[in-house]
């Protein structure tokens, strides 16, 4: 009854997402459960085999998907990114790659048993870790720019020349028994130059015509993935694996023209990415044979896996970094992290076929031995990068830091009973001068414009993953807002209340929530600290409970924000109540009158102790 094509991928994209949806419900690595899905429902149930239901596209399906993937992580490799730390990148990209393709060779032939010829040519494909593995561990561990970066970076630019390394030493091991001539390991060559070019010459078109109105709006993004199709598969047709290079030249060069309409297309292409990888993470672990699964507990295979994890990398990286301004903090970090993902399980699927076809019969290992490898990688690094990150300081503040746009008399004071309760939070304005108070305060805050490009290179965003939108401005408030839902998710945006028009006409997708209630604009909000309104910090405890804190607040106190007993905190919002219980602590911004006579009635009581009694 379901034993159709058509079921199969369903289920497959089913499967994948459900896992992105239950690794951010949980805070699991989704490859990690994206793997698990795969294999359960492939070689150890049964269910479904993707490479059998899809056979001759199979293959196509899965390096078309991967080619997008590498052209969405190479459009955000924006050279100014790295402005400040290009040395250590560039040492890792070179040197660190070729440490790490000796070193896995090595390993390769003597604990994994595989001969030179084999071992040199999995060795160049064990330098990959590419964006299908690498961004899904950035996103849930949130480390600090740098690290981030240089880890970024390292996984989208090594990714194709880990494929073309392996295609090079596969070549070459023929030209040396004399099965290839010289001229062919020179069309090799030539071909990889001309991928890059390619790629090149694609994005400064593409970019051109955008930037000069030759394609519309609704165009662009069609328009895009057609070329990066087109692209991959000439280059690839020329010379089998440049394809990926050719994308790679290609995203990067239009990263770097700073089209407009850059950010658009970044977003649009990032859904379609964690799409794919979702899919295609699922299709390759349930087409694993279960023959295959039994393999990985080989000792030698084992064996191999531990000294890649243990010794190959992390010498990689500290012997190539040998100079440069990295910590040995941060060298620790990034000697750990290189999860292997797609592009190594399907390049070696297609050199275990081609190099038992020429007669090394200890090919047949290669699947084993790279599923062994990445599996291991993905879950060892997707459950230690956060913890590892949290220990060595390179984790941005697990408390939820809050990012507010615009500075007036309201939300310094807002930002100042944030920081008293010990979260990061920053305020960006325009206007040098509407930021004196918060500096005269010691609040951390910032000169600039939130929606400009530069602000994402020049100030780290990525500890406040929730944000108010706070100026005068509604409209300004709402574009702001939805400028940012793609990175934070529209439960993260907050705007105050509109003071013009209706607020009926409002429609909750075009803008942030709306912080407190329908009534309190910015305006009345700077009222109510001019006249002498104060931020009030309430503990909810099991003696005087959130039903007593409601029944004994003053009538015109207004509910701001709860800080909840793990550190998170909540804001009130317009059509919604909150609970706060045992542990919380309940903001509000209220009048000082109540809190005056209790300090007062506080301080009879201390006189009255202190008197002596009357004879």
């Amino acid at each position: 009854m379901f034993d159709s094509l058509l079921f199969d991928l369903m289920f497959v994209i089913f499967l994948g997402i459900t896992s992105q949806w239950l690794a951010w419900r949980f805070r699991m690595p989704a490859i990690v459960l994206m793997s698990i899905a795969g294999l359960l429902v492939g070689p150890i149930l049964g269910f479904i085999n993707p490479q059998e239901s899809f056979g001759d596209l199979f293959g196509p399906i899965i390096s078309l998907a991967v080619a997008i993937i590498l052209f969405e992580g190479s459009l955000n490799l924006d050279l100014r990114e790295i402005k400040g730390f290009n040395k250590p990148l560039l040492r890792i990209i070179t040197l660190g790659a070729f440490i790490a393709w000796i070193a896995g060779s090595l390993a390769a032939h003597y604990l994994a048993g595989l001969s030179w010829a084999v071992a040199f040519v999995i060795g160049g494909l064990f330098i990959v870790t590419g964006p299908t593995v690498i961004l899904p561990l950035l996103r849930q561990a949130k480390l600090k720019p740098k690290p981030a970066a240089i880890l970024k970076w390292e996984g989208i630019v090594v990714d194709p020349f880990g494929a073309l390394l392996a295609v090079f030493a596969f070549e070459f091991i023929q030209f040396i028994n004399d099965e290839v001539t010289l001229r062919a390991l020179l069309i090799f060559f030539a071909a990889s130059a001309f991928a890059g070019l390619l790629g090149w010459g694609a994005g400064r078109a593409l970019g051109w015509m955008f930037e000069n109105g030759n394609v519309p709006e609704f165009l662009k993004s069609p328009m895009v993935f057609a070329v990066v199709l087109f692209t991959f598969v000439l280059s690839d047709e020329i010379m089998h694996e440049t394809g990926l290079l050719a994308v790679t030249a290609m995203g990067i060069t239009m990263a770097n023209m700073h089209i407009a309409s850059i950010q658009d297309m970044r977003h649009f292409k990032e859904n379609i990415s964690v799409l794919l990888i979702s899919s295609i993470f699922v299709m390759l672990t349930a087409s694993l044979h279960p023959q295959t699964l039994l393999r990985i507990f080989d000792w030698q295979i084992i064996t191999f896996v531990l000294a890649m994890l243990f010794i190959v990398r992390p010498l990689s990286i500290w012997l190539s970094t040998i100079g440069t301004d990295l910590t040995n903090k941060e060298k620790t970090l990034i000697g750990w992290i290189a999860p292997r993902g797609i592009v190594a399980l399907t390049v070696s699927g297609y050199f275990a076929t081609v190099m038992l076809e020429k007669g090394y019969e200890d090919a047949d290992i290669l699947v084993a031995l790279t599923f062994a490898l990445a599996f291991s990688t993905v879950v060892a690094h997707g459950f230690t990068i956060s913890w590892l990150a949290r220990k060595l300081n390179l984790a941005s503040s697990e408390s939820p830091g809050v990012l507010i746009v615009g500075a007036n008399r309201f939300t310094t004071q807002l930002a100042k009973s944030i920081h008293d309760l010990k979260h990061q939070v920053l305020i960006m304005d325009n206007s040098f001068e509407h930021l004196s108070e918060a500096r005269k305060l010691g609040l951390n805050s910032q000169v600039g414009e939130i929606l400009s490009e530069q602000t994402e290179y020049n100030v780290d965003l990525t500890p406040y993953p929730l944000m108010i939108a706070a100026t005068e401005v509604d409209s300004y408030n709402a574009l702001v807002c939805s400028n940012f839902v793609p990175e934070l998710g529209r439960k993260a945006l907050f705007q105050t209340a509109l003071h013009q028009g209706d607020t009926n006409d409002f429609h909750q997708s075009l803008g942030g929530r709306i912080l407190f209630n329908q009534q309190e604009t910015i305006y009345q909000l700077n009222e109510r600290i001019v006249s002498g309104q104060i931020i009030r910090k309430t503990p909810i405890t099991e003696q005087y409970t959130y039903t007593n804190y409601l029944r004994d607040r003053e009538e015109d106190t207004l509910l701001l924000y709860i800080m909840k007993e793990n550190g998170d905190i909540v804001f009130f919002t317009a059509n919604k109540e909150l609970q706060a219980t045992s542990g919380d602590t309940v903001v509000s911004l209220t009048s000082p009158t109540k809190e005056i006579m209790k300090v007062q009635e506080r301080l009879e009581a201390d006189r009255a102790k202190q008197s002596p009694p009357k004879e």
